[in-house]
């Protein structure tokens, strides 16, 4: 069941319901559940519905998405309802269920977002205020989302988010940052606590909330920002890392977009690839690294940085069919390994037509083999040096780093 391609049933009903239960919802919404002959939802969810209601009531299994296939086909030709939580399209089952059975299949009622509600309290303007979810995700995912004087919103999994907030704003430069939860937003049982993260001392609350973030930085903090190029202190390693400045002219090279994908083969510190994932929520990446112990780390710095989501995997040439992605790359960045046989001609064959190609190379018979495949495919070629400020004894000097040729290419297209 794909795109509404086998889905033969009534159009579904996707209710979203506050709150404040059956009583704020419109008569479009109350009917369209009345007249269902099977309702889905949350046992929380489910309960909302007054008792004289004559329908069937379904909770969801656990896990959801693998089972909703089997689920919907075992009562095809039935009309089925789906309760959500606020608006059904705003984190909700009804962007599942439409990628499931296509938006044609679906009747979708929204209410008011927890977004919507959150910043109605908090005289926040909504389109600017970005909104992370912490539901199924990891709350590290915030971290890019923090800047000083910045507002964001968290959607958490359960009363616990809230003090993991404050733990993950404290270790990272934010902990004068002032927390508000807003619980059960809308409904009779609503409560708003606010709090400092430096000071919070308050009790998990209610399952059911959301969480505004006004971020405060200390400035004696390294900044880690969206742009590239961030300290390299901020990535723990054994010293195999893609310097801040080349680094940067790499992913401007690279050229991320929303919603693209990155091999970075030869890992090291998993820099590139953090840096990629970290430019836009939708950036996806994996990283393909030899050994072990940089694995490990690479994982280490991306939950660190805020992109765990971040696929870490072994040598490529062993270990590019274990990907979990199924469609080729955007862009491949070669930092490792380049004189292996096989690898050059493996990221080619791989790489998606139009896609980008970026390779860098500090040795004499790595800068051969950029130079060949340059006259052999186009492309760009560029060299540069990195000179850093050093002490030599009361004065100052130029310390050089190792030079790099970077080989910048489009497949089938030029840079």
């Amino acid at each position: 069941m794909n795109g509404g391609a086998e889905w033969s049933g009534p159009p579904i009903a996707v209710v979203g319901i506050g709150a404040d239960g059956w009583s704020g919802l419109g008569e479009a919404a109350r009917e369209a559940v009345s007249d269902a002959e099977v309702v889905f939802g949350s046992a929380r969810q489910l309960e909302l519905i007054p008792q004289d209601v004559a329908v069937a009531r379904r909770e969801w299994p656990s896990p959801l998405v693998p089972a909703l296939p089997g689920l919907f086909a075992d009562h095809t030709g039935q009309q089925i309802g789906v309760l959500a939580s606020g608006d059904p399209m705003f984190y909700g089952i009804g962007v599942t269920l439409a990628r499931l059975l296509g938006a044609d299949h679906l009747r979708v009622f929204p209410q008011a977002s927890s977004a919507s509600l959150a910043c109605a309290r908090l005289g926040w303007a909504l389109a600017e205020t970005p909104v992370v979810s912490a539901v199924g995700r990891p709350v590290e995912t915030v971290l890019p989302e923090l800047a000083d004087r910045r507002r964001v919103l968290v959607l958490s999994a359960d009363e616990h988010t809230p003090g993991r907030l404050v733990e993950l704003l404290r270790d990272n430069g934010f902990g004068e940052s002032m927390l508000t939860v807003l619980e059960q937003l809308g409904g009779p049982r609503e409560r708003v606590v606010r709090e400092r993260a430096a000071g919070w001392e308050l009790a998990a609350g209610d399952p059911l909330n959301i969480v505004g973030i006004d971020c405060v930085a200390d400035p004696k903090h390294l900044r880690a920002t969206r742009v590239p190029g961030l300290a390299d202190e901020l990535f723990g390693g054994d010293g195999q890392l893609t310097k801040s400045e080349v680094r940067a002219m790499t992913l401007a090279a690279l050229a991320p977009a929303p919603g693209e994908l990155l091999w970075d083969v030869g890992g090291g510190s998993g820099s590139v690839a953090i840096e990629w994932c970290r430019t836009h929520p939708s950036c996806r990446a994996v990283t393909f690294e030899r050994l072990e112990h940089r694995r490990r780390q690479i994982a280490d710095n991306a939950a660190a940085l805020g992109v765990p989501h971040l696929g870490v995997r072994g040598e490529i040439l062993t270990d590019i069919g274990k990907s979990t992605e199924s469609t080729p790359p955007d862009a491949i960045f070669i930092g490792g390994g380049l004189t292996q046989d096989g690898v050059l001609e493996t990221c080619w064959s791989h790489l998606r037509q139009g896609g980008r190609l970026v390779v860098n190379a500090v040795t004499a018979e790595s800068e051969a083999l950029l130079l060949s495949w340059a006259a052999a495919h186009g492309g760009e070629l560029r060299k540069f040096q990195i000179y850093r400020a050093e002490a030599l004894g009361k004065f100052t000097t130029w310390r050089p780093q190792l030079p790099v040729a970077q080989w910048a290419v489009v497949k089938g297209g030029s840079v």
